[in-house]
């Protein structure tokens, strides 16, 4: 039985502490003690882990850390944790290169995975396996979190840090066409796909990509799409145009202020999943290519939804995280330095069984 500390106790956080308790000595450090509340049998510390100090000192004592704080922290958590020569399994959505840390991690020799969630996450893993198995072409994901009931205006809930969830809607996104790095607007390219069981969503470029675009630097074609219901980009379009996501500070009755900070501050209580509201999780991932000597197609489907009183995105992005840290923890991958999860494309079918035993499901079809 390992020690492992669970940064973070969210939606998405307790649920990973939850998991990994069942096999683990499990501490979960959050800055809410409201959050750490809801946690029964496991370890609790209400802590501010933005401090470096305070968290390398938290952690000293443990074999594995696991990150699940807002993507505004994620890297320089990351950093100290390394720092402080500890492993760790992040699902942190940060927009910094965790490859600036990939020296750092070699020299304290420490195996650091990074977004280790659904996607980025699971589908990394899937790609980086059936780029050692095949010569891959093409590689698209679809992907999305969304409340099982629909309410006006946004029909959206979010399970992730809100400033996490705009940032999708303002970060340039990068896609490969042709053998070349193309960015485009976020939010941009929106169309209409029709999925069985659901209906029709749309979806958008959004940077999901991220590490594959410089791993898989072989592959021709990428890109990753988020999916919402129809008609939500419209309203996310006008309030990015008019500047509520924006980062520069304006000033209100002599008061600097972030317009994203109080965007955020009034969607939250909109998107806010509170207790009995169910949401479910679609992915839809195709690889073409070539598999000795003939032309395949690999279609991945996920619909996961709301089970066992927990909330899917934090299922299908949680349990992937905690199916990596096992393999981590348990000396079962042990890569130093940054690791992606296209990395671990040997661990595939480990991952998958991890998940299946939890009730998460992913439908295969090869044509």
């Amino acid at each position: 039985m390992a020690k492992i500390v669970v940064l973070g106790a969210g939606l998405v956080g307790g649920v990973m502490a939850v998991d990994l308790a069942k096999q683990h000595d499990v501490t979960s450090v959050d800055i809410s003690q409201n959050n750490l509340d809801k946690l029964s049998g496991i370890n609790t510390i209400c802590a501010d882990v933005s401090d470096k100090n305070t968290l390398q000192d938290l952690i000293k004592d443990f074999d594995l850390v696991v990150g699940a704080v807002p993507g505004f922290m994620g890297y320089q958590m990351m950093k100290d944790v390394i720092e402080a020569g500890k492993n760790i399994v992040d699902i942190s959505f940060y927009p910094e290169d965790s490859f600036g840390l990939d020296e750092l991690a070699k020299e304290k020799k420490v195996v650091a995975v990074m977004d280790c969630g659904v996607a980025p996450g699971m589908g990394n893993i899937i790609l980086g396996h059936h780029n050692n198995t095949m010569e891959v072409t093409d590689y698209e994901c679809l992907v999305g979190g969304l409340p099982e009931k629909r309410e006006w205006p946004y029909e959206y809930q979010a399970v992730f840090s809100p400033i996490d969830v705009i940032e999708e809607y303002v970060r340039p996104a990068r896609l490969v066409k042709g053998g070349k790095m193309i960015t485009k607007e976020a939010l941009s390219d929106t169309e209409i796909i029709d999925f069985e069981e659901i209906g029709p969503l749309e979806s958008w470029n959004s940077d999901g990509l991220r590490t594959l675009i410089y791993t898989m630097p072989h592959i021709p074609n990428m890109i990753e799409k988020t999916l919402r219901y129809p008609g939500c980009v419209e309203y996310l379009k006008v309030l990015r145009e008019s500047g509520f996501f924006s980062y520069d500070k304006i000033e209100v009755d002599g008061k600097m202020i972030r317009p994203i900070d109080v965007t955020a501050k009034l969607l939250f209580p909109i998107w806010e999943m509170k207790e009995g509201d169910k949401d479910f999780t679609i992915m839809r991932i195709i690889i073409k290519g070539t598999e000795n000597g003939n032309e395949v197609t690999y279609q991945y489907n996920l619909l996961d939804r709301y089970k066992d009183d927990t909330i899917s995105m934090a299922r299908t992005t949680g349990f992937t995280c905690t199916a990596v840290a096992n393999l981590v923890v348990n000396g079962d991958y042990k890569r130093i330095g940054i690791s992606p999860p296209e990395y671990l494309e040997e661990q595939l079918t480990f991952v998958k069984n991890y998940l299946e035993e939890r009730n998460v499901f992913y439908k295969i079809v090869k044509r």
